[in-house]
């Protein structure tokens, strides 16, 4: 049997490491812990837990970013899977298995587990999607997806079609609950720390792993309950939407085409200043003032 490494990255995080690593507690699995620089509760917590299980906590002086914790965790690890596990992410009985037997059975490189909402039922477009095109990028910036959700791209991309029940080759499972082999890990150099703080490093990571010729999989039988987004919900607003784009703009310039970027680039101001509009209106997610120096913002970063 693969022997698992769980690694998790924690930012503040003291309300959801509690239940995270009580569920690894009968998984046979390492768990390394990367605290970047939490300032609430979140290393006591864990060093609560230390005290009673084999758990090996990190604890940086400052915020590394996402993807150099998740290296960081893995140069302190010895298992032959890496378990990457967002702290909000809560294994059911028997799913860290579940993820390693699919590992072996299908020889994939990397495996994704189903992440569960509230309800039970699987994360339909975020437990696993396509690799993002140009053209699906473009709808994502310039509001085609909020005012026509079930657009022909937006079905492709997050895959609203497929049958979640049932496991299957993906291109990017979400990297709130990814399995890798540490071999294939290696062979890429792990994950690009310039996507930083958050966003856009598992999707680079897994289109090098694809590129390199291996295959992921999407194993529905390894079950993670599932709140979602409890770190960058703490960004204000204008932080949330520079990081977002910054960070596609950075996946495109590694993998598209220059005149590519270009053309996202105009795309990214054309929908700052839809939304910029739409704010004006109503439509905005913190006050108007705020709101528009955000959109301002991003606009001048594109250009």
């Amino acid at each position: 049997m693969l022997r698992c490494s769980a690694i998790i990255v924690t930012y503040n995080s003291g309300a959801s490491i509690g239940p995270c690593l009580e569920a690894l507690v009968n998984e046979d699995c390492e768990v390394v812990i990367v605290d970047n620089a939490s300032h609430d509760e979140t290393v006591q917590r864990v060093e609560e837990f230390v005290a009673w299980h084999p758990v090996h906590l990190v604890a940086n002086p400052e915020n590394l970013g996402f993807a150099a914790a998740v290296n960081q965790g893995a140069r302190e690890s010895a298992g032959d899977v890496l378990l990457l596990l967002n702290p909000d992410a809560i294994a059911e009985p028997g799913a860290v298995k579940a993820l390693l037997q699919c590992l072996e059975a299908t020889g994939a490189v990397a495996v994704g587990g189903a992440l569960l909402e509230d309800d039970g039922q699987p994360a339909r477009g975020f437990a696993f999607r396509r690799l993002p095109t140009l053209i699906s990028l473009l709808y994502e910036a310039m509001l085609v997806n909020r005012l026509w959700p079930h657009n022909p791209a937006n079905r492709r991309y997050r895959c609203l079609d497929a049958d979640y029940s049932q496991q299957q080759e993906v291109e990017q499972p979400a990297g709130a609950c990814l399995a890798i082999t540490r071999a294939a890990w290696e062979s890429v150099g792990g994950f690009d720390e310039q996507f930083f703080p958050v966003w856009f490093e598992d999707v680079d990571l897994c289109r090098r792993l694809l590129e390199h010729g291996g295959k992921i999989v999407y194993c529905p039988a390894a079950r993670f309950r599932h709140s979602g987004g409890h770190s960058v919900g703490q960004l204000p607003f204008r932080d949330q939407q520079l990081l977002w784009y910054g960070n596609m703009l950075r996946y495109a310039r590694k993998h598209f085409s220059s005149a590519g970027v270009a053309t996202l680039r105009v795309g990214i101001v054309a929908g700052m200043l839809l939304r910029s509009l739409a704010a004006l209106f109503g439509a905005r997610q913190a006050p108007l003032g705020k709101t528009l120096s955000a959109y301002w913002a991003v606009m001048r970063s594109a250009l």
